[in-house]
C-alpha cells in the first residue's frame, strides 16, 4: 500500500507523541486523531518502514464513548487532516480520559524504559493558586483551555500567519487559538493582514497581563547562525558570582543582538509572593499555572526528604532559578545552592532573582561540563556536602541523558528530584539511574499541557530507595 490509501481500522492502544495504535495485517499502524475502542477510517501517510506505517484519521466509524466535539475547531476530524493544526493531538478527548491515557503512557515508559513496576499514578490538574485565607485566586478553567501564555505563530513566504499543521511545516491560518489566553488569541489576530517577513511571530504574556509580539524572521535567525560559525571561538565562560553580591556575568557574544530587542525586555513572573526576572524571550513554563504548581510540587518533594543546610545543593539546567528558589527556601537563607544554566541571559536573572539567599550563586555552563569540573575539582570536604546534598534536574524534553545521570550519580547526593517533560525521557534517565544504585521513591504527574500529549512529572530517587 503506498501513502493516500484508505483503511479501515480498529484503534487498540496510545502510544507516546500524541499518537494511538492500530494493526493492519499484523504491522502497527500508528494514526492521530483516534481513541482506543474506536473502529476508524484512516489515509495513510508514511509506509516507509516495514516495522509501522502512519495513518491519520478522516472518518470515525465507530466512536468512543470519550469522544466529544474537538475544542478547537480548526483541528476537528471532519476537517481534512492537511488543514489540521498541530499543538492539540487529544483535543477530541473527554479531559478525564485524556488524563488515564497519559497516565498509561508513563506507565508503560517507566516499565518498558525504567525496568520497574511503578505504583499507580494520578495525573493531577494545575495546582489552583489560594490566598493565605485559602480563597481561590486563580484556577485551570473547567474545559482545560485558556492555559497558554506563551504561543510561537509561523509566517510562509506568502505571509501568512498561523501555526504550523500537525507534524508538517505548512501555515494553517486560524480564527481561534482556544488554549491560549484570550489576551493572546486577540493579539493573534490583530496580526493578520500585516505585512511580515517569514520566519516566527512569538506572542508572550507574562504576570503583568500585556502581550508582548516578539519578531522572529527567517533572515535574522540564519544571519545570526552565519555569524556565529563565522566568529573566534570562545573561551571558557566565567563562572557566576554568588547573587547576594551580584548576578553572575557572561561572556558577551562576538556580535551581540541589535539594541532594543523585544526577546530581550526584562518582564517579571509571578510564583506566590515571589517576583522572578526573566527575558520576554527567555523560558519560562508556558501554562499560566505552571510555574505555581510545579514549584508547589517541588516543595513537597523536598520536605518529604529534607534539606540539609549544611550541605551543598545542585539545580541543573536552572533557567533563572525557579527551583534553586524552593531549594534554598527549603533550607534556609544560608544554605548552599548552585544554579546551572548554558543561557547567559538566565544565568544573569538567576542572579538577581536569588539574590535574597545568602548562600546561592548562579553559574554560566552546560550542566555536563559543569559537572565534570567538579568531580574533577571537589576535595573531601566538598564531596562530603554534596553527598548530603540534593541534585535536582529539570532537563529539556530529551531528557538529561546517560552522561549527565552517571555524572549526578557519581557526586553520590543523598537525593535526585527530577523534573521533566517527556515521559520516555524521564523513564530512561530513571533506568539509568537506577542501574547506578538510585531508587524512585515517589513519581508525581501534572497535566499542564491539556489537550495535548505532553505530562509533566516529578520523580523523587534516593540511593537507597527509602524516604529520609
Amino acid at each position: 500500500m503506498q501513502p493516500g490509501d484508505l483503511l479501515d481500522l480498529d484503534v487498540t492502544g496510545v502510544a507516546h507523541g500524541g499518537v494511538f495504535v492500530a494493526r493492519h495485517e499484523g504491522r502497527v499502524v500508528f494514526v492521530s486523531d483516534a481513541i482506543p475502542g474506536e473502529r476508524v477510517r484512516v489515509r495513510l501517510t508514511d509506509t516507509a518502514k516495514s516495522s509501522f506505517w502512519r495513518a491519520e484519521t478522516v472518518e470515525v466509524l465507530d466512536a468512543s464513548s470519550h469522544r466529544r466535539p474537538h475544542v478547537w475547531t480548526a483541528a476537528d476530524v471532519a476537517v481534512d487532516p492537511d488543514d489540521r493544526p498541530g499543538g492539540a493531538d487529544f483535543g477530541h478527548i473527554a479531559l478525564p480520559h485524556q488524563r488515564d491515557l497519559k497516565q498509561r503512557v508513563l506507565l508503560e515508559a517507566l516499565e518498558r524504559f525504567g525496568g520497574f513496576t511503578p505504583p499507580a499514578i494520578t495525573v493531577a490538574g494545575a495546582t489552583p493558586v489560594r490566598a493565605v485565607d485559602g480563597a481561590v485566586l486563580a484556577e485551570e478553567t473547567p474545559d482545560a483551555t485558556r492555559w497558554r501564555t506563551r504561543v510561537s505563530l509561523h509566517v510562509d513566504a506568502d505571509g501568512r500567519v498561523g501555526p504550523f499543521a500537525a507534524r508538517s511545516h505548512r501555515v494553517i491560518p486560524v480564527e481561534e487559538l482556544p488554549l491560549a489566553t484570550a489576551e493572546i488569541e486577540d493579539a493573534a489576530r490583530a496580526l493578520s493582514g500585516a505585512d511580515h517577513a517569514p520566519g516566527r511571530i512569538d506572542l508572550v504574556q507574562p504576570a503583568d497581563g500585556r502581550v508582548r509580539v516578539l519578531p522572529r524572521p527567517e533572515s535574522a535567525r540564519r544571519g545570526a547562525e552565519a555569524r556565529r560559525r563565522a566568529g573566534p571561538r570562545r573561551g571558557k565562560r566565567p563562572r557566576g558570582r554568588t547573587a547576594a553580591s551580584a548576578p553572575a556575568p557572561h561572556t558577551p557574544a562576538a556580535h551581540p543582538p541589535a539594541p532594543h530587542d523585544p526577546a530581550r525586555e526584562v518582564v517579571l513572573e509571578r510564583v506566590g509572593d515571589r517576583s522572578f526576572r526573566v527575558d520576554a524571550g527567555g523560558f519560562w513554563q508556558v501554562h499560566r499555572l505552571a510555574a505555581h504548581s510545579l514549584s508547589a510540587l517541588v516543595a513537597d518533594a523536598l520536605a518529604d526528604i529534607g534539606v540539609d543546610p549544611d550541605a551543598h545543593h545542585l539545580d541543573l539546567y536552572g533557567g533563572v532559578g525557579l527551583f534553586a528558589a524552593a531549594l534554598a527556601d527549603a533550607g534556609g537563607p544560608a544554605t548552599r545552592v548552585t544554579s546551572v544554566e548554558s543561557d547567559p541571559r538566565a544565568t544573569e536573572h538567576a542572579g538577581e532573582n536569588l539574590a535574597a539567599w545568602v548562600g546561592a550563586r548562579a553559574e554560566t555552563d552546560r550542566t555536563e561540563r559543569y559537572l565534570t569540573r567538579l568531580l574533577a575539582q571537589a576535595g573531601a570536604a566538598e564531596r562530603a556536602r554534596l553527598a548530603h546534598g540534593v541534585v535536582l534536574l529539570d532537563p529539556p524534553r530529551a531528557g538529561a541523558g546517560r552522561e549527565v545521570v552517571e555524572r549526578v550519580a557519581a557526586l553520590s547526593p543523598a537525593s535526585v528530584v527530577y523534573v521533566a517533560c517527556d515521559p520516555v525521557a524521564l523513564a530512561r534517565d530513571i533506568g539509568t539511574f537506577r542501574a547506578h544504585g538510585y531508587q524512585p521513591q515517589r513519581i508525581d504527574a501534572l497535566d499542564l499541557f491539556p489537550h495535548s500529549h505532553h505530562l509533566e512529572g516529578v520523580a523523587v530517587l534516593s540511593r537507597d530507595g527509602r524516604a529520609r
